[in-house]
């Protein structure tokens, strides 16, 4: 059984870095493009890094400079490191498999919050 466990998340101010951790079991990791996406309430969610089985990283523009993501094939395990947070950085965020199509049902995400 596939398992996405997102953490790291929490209440941090304007300029603060966070490093978000995804935690993964029942799936062939290392052979896999990984991903981390942001939802806020009412919106769908977005894509904020992606990684493939490679190495290769692709950040969304609005991040760029700001976050990087990175992966442990022996932990099974992605981060989302996330430097000079801002408001508009609010949000759940979540990790999946795949580098565009998501590819496993949705773990519970972390919540970060970023205060002015």
């Amino acid at each position: 059984q596939v398992q996405l466990v997102e953490s790291g998340g929490r209440l941090v101010q304007t300029g603060e870095s966070l490093r978000l951790t995804c935690s993964t079991s029942g799936f062939h990791f290392a052979a896999n493009d990984l991903a981390w996406y942001r939802q806020v309430p009412g919106k769908q969610r977005d894509l904020v890094a992606r990684i493939s089985s490679r190495g290769g990283t692709n950040i969304a523009d609005s991040v760029k400079g700001r976050f990087t993501i990175s992966r442990d094939n022996a932990k099974k395990s992605a981060y989302l490191q996330m430097t000079d947070l801002k408001p508009d950085d609010t949000g759940v965020y979540y990790c999946n498999a795949g580098w565009s199509i998501p590819q496993y049902a949705w773990g519970q995400g972390t919540q970060v919050t970023v205060s002015s």
